[in-house]
């Protein structure tokens, strides 16, 4: 008998399916991806390089995509996408949620979009064009609309006779909806406190009526932040009129946490939260090679300035050897900024009331690290070298540039938000090129006027 694989991941699982895909034992491959959650197989799939991965979708049960492509990063599910007919992706998202329905079909180049909308049938594709209507990145394409609503004037009794009626509940049920004859939501009951009511009871008299919804236009990460400020495992979302439409589920706010977090992640490399680990090499040489153009043309911005001072360095040859330190501590400095107030930022603790005490605060720190560093590198270079000039030199132009770093970490983020630009992406480069222009050109500047006048 085939051991069942319904276990955490680990490498040697991976090992195994691997080692027996390679051995031609496909029926073998086939039994144990059977014994798999979809989320395992999603993640066998995104472990897998391309080769392998087109073999293993043609050895899955077909009944078994949908639930597989919800799990997949965007970029691997395009790949996997590319390998099936339009009939077959039609079938695979019947029977999605309406939330994993607009995600996977908003990334779908148009003429496959076309060809799926119209092989589905008539209340899929309704479905489909209600969640799609949601703008992306808000409540709205969030939430799912599979949920059960109660009238306030009915008993407990009949509501739990009605619930037997179901063969099952809407998947992450915790909570049920009351509502007026409008579809105006009034309150909620949880399905602990409905199972200890008297049978007598009205919904009314057992319902929370201090229920706090979700506007429909609320950013994503928004959501998560309310999610994570009141341990929801669920949340009701409405409309402007206060009309019920959907729920958010806690299932959907982690997948929004986790994306976050890979993007912070990602972004300080400059690269896409998304990219397939196993992407082909030309596919991913030509992605890295955009933000290295960008960061070969600010890093030669800062060598013009050194080379501005060329006639300096050739007579002061101590000089070349101190002066990677000024540019150094200043990206340091600048970067632990820089990563406190994107943080801020992402979980919501920065806006326009609090920005200007915020700038405020990082320009002291600023000039209290330029001052503690500048005075400890002076008495270091004096003794080192023998020169209080040159002691001064670099002590002033740490000051200046740990200054400027302090500013500058709080100014680009808040920048970029302004102008709509991705700081988790942009952040790391600009603050670089800005510190490490200002503490050369300070540097340098300061041992020219100093040193050889």
């Amino acid at each position: 008998m085939t051991e069942p694989l319904d276990q955490p991941r680990t490498p040697d699982q991976l090992d195994s399916i691997t080692q027996a895909l390679n051995s031609g034992m496909f029926v073998h491959v086939r039994r144990m991806l059977q014994q798999m959650r979809p989320g395992d197989v999603a993640w066998l799939l995104e472990s897998s390089p391309s080769p392998s991965r087109k073999v293993l979708w043609q050895l899955i049960d077909p009944d078994d995509y949908g639930e597989i492509l919800e799990e997949l990063s965007e970029e691997v599910r395009d790949g996997i996408i590319r390998l099936m007919d339009p009939d077959k992706l039609a079938i695979a998202l019947e029977d999605m949620e309406s939330d994993d329905l607009a995600y996977v079909l908003r990334d779908l180049p148009e003429q496959l979009f076309n060809q799926v909308l119209t092989r589905m049938d008539e209340q899929d594709r309704q479905r489909a064009e209600q969640a799609l209507s949601y703008a992306e990145d808000t409540a709205g394409s969030l939430m799912n609309t599979e949920f059960i609503t109660l009238r306030p004037d009915v008993t407990i009794d009949v509501v739990l006779r009605y619930l037997r009626r179901h063969s099952e509940l809407p998947e992450g049920t915790d909570t049920l909806y009351v509502v007026d004859q409008h579809n105006r939501l009034l309150g909620d009951i949880s399905l602990a406190s409905l199972v200890v009511q008297a049978p007598t009871a009205t919904v009314a008299e057992a319902m929370d009526t201090n229920v706090e919804a979700i506007p429909l236009t609320m950013s994503d990460t928004e959501v998560a932040n309310l999610f994570e400020r009141h341990d929801w495992l669920s949340a009701p979302v409405v409309d402007e009129e206060g009309r019920l439409l959907g729920r958010i589920t806690i299932d959907d706010v982690v997948d929004i946490i986790r994306e976050e977090g890979e993007h912070s992640m990602m972004g300080m490399a400059k690269m896409a939260d998304d990219e397939d680990t196993f992407a082909p090499v030309l596919t991913s040489a030509r992605r890295r090679s955009i933000w290295l153009t960008v960061n070969l043309g600010a890093a030669l911005a800062a060598a013009s300035v050194s080379n501005m001072f060329e006639a300096t360095l050739d007579q002061l040859a101590t000089l070349a050897i101190l002066m990677t330190i000024v540019p150094s501590m200043g990206g340091i400095a600048g970067n632990q900024t820089l990563a406190l107030v994107i943080r801020g930022m992402a979980v919501g603790h920065i806006g326009d009331s609090n920005a200007r005490w915020l700038l405020t605060k990082e320009a002291l720190v600023g000039l209290i690290n330029g001052m503690l560093w500048a005075l400890m590198i002076a008495v270091v270079v004096s003794l080192w070298k023998g020169s209080w000039e040159i002691g001064l030199v670099i002590a002033a132009a740490m000051f200046i540039n740990l200054s400027v770093a302090g500013m500058a970490g709080a100014m680009i983020p808040l920048g970029m938000r302004k102008l709509n630009i991705d700081p988790a992406l942009a952040g790391s480069m600009a603050l670089t090129t800005i510190t490490d222009i200002v503490g050369l050109l300070s540097f340098l500047g300061l041992a020219t006027l100093i040193l050889l006048n």
